[in-house]
Order: structure tokens, then sequence, then C-alpha cells
């Protein structure tokens, strides 16, 4: 086992030792069966669009839960449209909370809400706002400092799938990551399913979006932080040391990280698997890593 604060790096091979004892089984995202089962979910997802609804509106925010966190938030919001005779649970609070920033609120048919939302289900609200402004690598180390923590960082590399994306910014949010990093290319940005997905915690995370992971992560490790890749046949993550500076990259859904990033990174983090099924969705794979990470940070 290597110590990092402790441990100079091997700028040679690119990579580090990180393990404690033999390793565990390893879960297994980014292989073919991971491929077969993001194709399967596409499919579903594709067949929803087919009944004629229409893309969502760029700038529209998607049901209760992420409207509430849009008008607790700081972005403009332009105007909130609830479902005509909708006057129950939660709808009844964010109508006060709109109006109350004196935001216009407008009631709107049922039907004109499912055009806008497309497949996405809106639960009789969706407000309209400014585009989310991405930030940049040197404020998500910003707000690491402000805090007094090591940075815990989260970069994505080639994740495609809009709700995957919005799933891995909450997993990211409750776990008390700094921020997270995206690639301009061969990715999905911060589109209103990714908002949908992300249940309102996009509007409490630092997101970046950068020309080039692999150059980001070399930045990184210059300034100190260790980045590792999320893939099969690495370290058990329980047996590695996360408690300095640290970011993970979590791979695309068919392919995983790429080699070149696999390359840049300091080493590679897996999750033990015990069952049949031999794959996480990445996601449920990033949650898993970030919350024994979150653990070791916080541990006195």
């Amino acid at each position: 086992m290597i110590h990092k604060k402790n441990t100079q790096r091997n700028e040679k091979s690119g990579s580090s030792e990180f393990q404690r004892g033999k390793k565990a089984p390893f879960s297994h995202f980014g292989k073919n069966d991971f491929a077969k089962d993001f194709h399967r979910g596409f499919e579903e997802r594709k067949t929803a669009t087919d009944t004629g609804a229409e893309p969502i509106e760029s700038n529209a925010v998607i049901g209760r839960n992420a409207v509430r966190e849009l008008l607790e938030g700081g972005r403009a919001v332009d105007k909130v449209l609830v479902q005509k005779g909708e006057r129950t649970g939660s709808i009844v609070l964010l109508v006060a909370m709109a109006i109350e920033r004196g935001i216009p609120v407008i009631e709107t048919e049922k039907p004109k809400l499912d055009s806008i939302a497309g497949f996405a289900p809106h639960q009789g609200i969706i407000a309209f706002a400014a585009e989310k402004e991405y930030c940049t690598v040197e404020e998500i180390l910003a707000i690491a400092k402000e805090r007094g923590e090591d940075p815990l960082i989260v970069l994505c590399d080639g994740v495609t799938d809009p709700y995957n994306l919005g799933a891995i910014i909450r997993c990211a949010e409750c776990c008390g990551a700094h921020g997270l990093i995206i690639s301009k290319r061969r990715a999905v940005g911060l589109t209103p399913l990714v908002t949908k997905a992300s249940a309102g915690a996009l509007e409490h995370l630092a997101v970046a979006k950068v020309a080039n992971i692999a150059a980001t992560i070399d930045s990184l490790k210059e300034k100190g932080i260790w980045v590792y890749a999320a893939e099969a046949d690495g370290t058990n993550i329980y047996d590695a040391d996360l408690k300095g500076p640290c970011a993970i990259v979590m791979g695309s859904e068919g392919n995983g990280v790429s080699q070149i990033v696999r390359k840049t990174c300091d080493g590679v983090l897996s999750i033990p698997l015990y069952g049949k099924i031999n794959s996480f969705n990445v996601s449920t794979a990033a949650a898993i890593l970030l919350a024994e990470a979150a653990r070791q940070h916080h541990l006195k």
C-alpha cells in the first residue's frame, strides 16, 4: 500500500499501485453486456418518442423536484407553467415560491405541457430558465478550497445517455463532490433530460466542459490530485486509499474509459461483485465509488 500524500508519482508510466491485500471479484461496466443493457434502455426510450411527443424545449426545467431546486437556486427563471386545475401537494408551494420571486405563473392545459416535456414526466409543472452556465476546472478547485476540503471531482469520459449523466450528477452532489467535468465532444451536455434526471442536483453542482479529458487529467495531476479510472480490472475500491485529493473517471456506456484516458490516470478502481450478473449501470457504479470516496474524505 502506498499513502498518496507521501509518495512521488511515476510520471513515465502515469500509474501508481494503491492496493491493500488481494483483489475481490471486479465489477464489469463498459463491456459488451453493458452495451446491450444500454441499447435495450435506449430502445425503450425511443419507443416513447414514437408516440408523437415533441422534443423537450432547450430551456425547460421539468418536474416538481427539479423546479423546486431551480426556484431555490440562483438561476434566472422566465416563467412557470402549471397544469390547469392542479392544486395538489407541492404544486401550491412551488407556485407560492415563484410568485414571491416575481416570476409569472401561467395555468396551462395538460396537452400543452405534455408537448413541451416530450416523454419526460412533468408532474404538472414546467419552468423556463436561463441556461445553466458551465464553470471552469479552476472554479471547481476553488469550491473545494472555500470549503476547506480536499478536492473530490468526477469526470465523465464519453457518457452519452442523459439519464445516466443526470443520475451521476445527483450522486456527485449527494456525496459532496466539488464538481463534475464533461467532454465537449461525443458526450451529452446539460440538456433538459439531464436536468430532470438529476432531480434538482444540477442546481447545486458545478459542471465544467473541456475539450480534452486526458489533458484535463494531466492538469489535475500537476495540482496534486490523484485521478482514477473506473474499470473492471482495477484495485478493489475498498482497498484503495482515497482520503486525499482525488478524481474518479467514469467511462462511456458502451466502451468504458478510453485507452488514452486510462493511461493518463494514476490507477484503476473496481467494485467487487458477488452475484451472477457481472455489470453495474455506469451511474450506479458512480454512486458506489463516490460514496466510498466521500466516506474516506470525511473520516475524522
